[in-house]
């Protein structure tokens, strides 16, 4: 146990720099302006993500996941 406690801060900031990756290049459909409204009509619909833009969306959620979980232990050791 005393293990897990010495390296859990490691694998939480591997974890947050991998998912802060992930993030940064998933691709988005709308610009600064569908936040606040504007936008034109083919960025304020949705689209099946297909290849590696799925994949990367998906290990986002597991590396998410995981960060969270990693979070949790820490807070109960």
């Amino acid at each position: 146990m005393k293990i897990l406690v010495g390296i859990l801060p490691y694998i939480q900031i591997g974890l947050s720099a991998f998912l802060i990756a992930l993030v940064l290049l998933q691709k988005t459909g709308a610009g600064v302006g569908g936040a606040f409204g504007g936008g034109d009509s083919f960025s304020t619909g949705f689209h099946t993500r297909r290849g590696l833009e799925k994949t990367i969306f998906r290990l986002t959620i597991v590396i998410g996941i995981l960060f969270v979980a990693s979070a949790f232990l820490a807070f109960v050791l």
